[in-house]
């Protein structure tokens, strides 16, 4: 089976429900505004969650703003939240990753001027960036993303990332990886003499999960 990395926004007014059928997808969910309750659970701003298949989701009184990633197989059904739900980009997978996977979900913020240096990672992922600006440097192109905007990593193929040089920036992203990397980095530094550089990127975790597909 061929599978797929999506990433949808659904923007939910205050009492809506977004209701996940029972369809066993892998979902990891960032609350990028406002607030949600799943399940007597309160959920808010700059925080996430998986769900695996049925779920609903309804909006605080302030309503909310989501991003929600989904490992699902090629060219399955999206659920929408009505006209409110907008695919913000949906990426092959070379699959498998791994005999074993987990589903991760976290942030990686810089301060101004900040970079990655080059590097690969063990797994695909969509990153979006939710403030500042960074551009990315790969397969001998640089491209600059502003808030709101996606882009996907396969993984193998070297990155280098260079922040905004006049204000903090941070994107969230999730990631498919080998499960053996539960609470573990995924990260791999192409050149040696970056290794022991100090870093300028900071990570927060939200979702590290291993999942069945």
């Amino acid at each position: 089976m061929s599978y797929e990395l999506r990433l949808i926004e659904d923007i939910l007014s205050d009492g809506a429900s977004l209701a996940l059928p029972d369809d066993a997808i892998n979902r990891a969910i960032y609350v990028v505004h406002g607030g949600v309750m799943k399940e007597g659970d309160t959920i808010a701003q700059d925080q996430g969650f998986h769900v695996r298949g049925a779920a609903r989701i309804t909006a605080a009184e302030t309503g909310a703003a989501l991003w929600r990633w989904e490992l699902a197989p090629a060219g399955a059904p999206l659920a929408k939240a009505g006209t409110a739900s907008t695919v913000k980009l949906v990426s092959a997978l070379n699959w498998p990753v791994a005999d074993a996977v987990l589903m991760r979900l976290d942030s990686v913020s810089f301060p101004p001027g900040g970079c990655a240096f080059q590097h690969t990672h063990q797994g695909p992922g969509i990153r979006c960036l939710i403030e500042g600006g960074i551009r990315i440097d790969t397969h001998g192109h640089a491209t600059s993303y502003g808030p709101g905007s996606p882009w996907f990593e396969a993984g193998p193929e070297p990155v280098f990332a260079q922040a905004a040089a006049d204000r903090p920036s941070r994107f969230i992203r999730a990631m498919i990886l080998p499960a053996h990397l539960k609470g573990k980095s995924s990260i791999a530094y192409v050149n040696a003499e970056d290794r022991d550089k100090p870093k300028s990127q900071q990570y927060k975790g939200y979702v590290d999960t291993p999942i069945e597909t």
